[in-house]
């Protein structure tokens, strides 16, 4: 199983340090961290949007993704994928 945390960041020059509190305190259970958004330099977007893979408890996961959702302008899903036998994604 892949747990993947997609987090949505509005307004994220006051919004990106709450979130980032947030994920060092549960740094321990972030495998993966890629972070995007949209512009460059004059240009630079007031979005962004982080994908995290998750390892750890299942229930220390969905805290961060809680955690996380309780911030202002900041919106959170955490996805669970699974492969059956035959090789295809199950749905949750």
């Amino acid at each position: 199983m892949k747990t993947i945390l997609l987090i949505l960041i509005g307004n994220r020059k006051e919004s990106a340090v709450r979130v980032q509190q947030v994920l060092t305190a549960w740094g321990c259970n972030i495998k993966t961290r890629l972070g995007i958004h949209d512009g460059v330099l004059e240009n630079c977007s007031d979005t962004g949007l982080l994908i995290l893979e998750l390892v750890g408890k299942v229930e220390d996961n969905r805290e961060i993704a809680r955690k996380v959702s309780l911030i202002k302008g900041v919106s959170s899903q955490l996805v669970e994928l699974n492969l059956d036998k035959e090789g295809e994604s199950q749905p949750l």
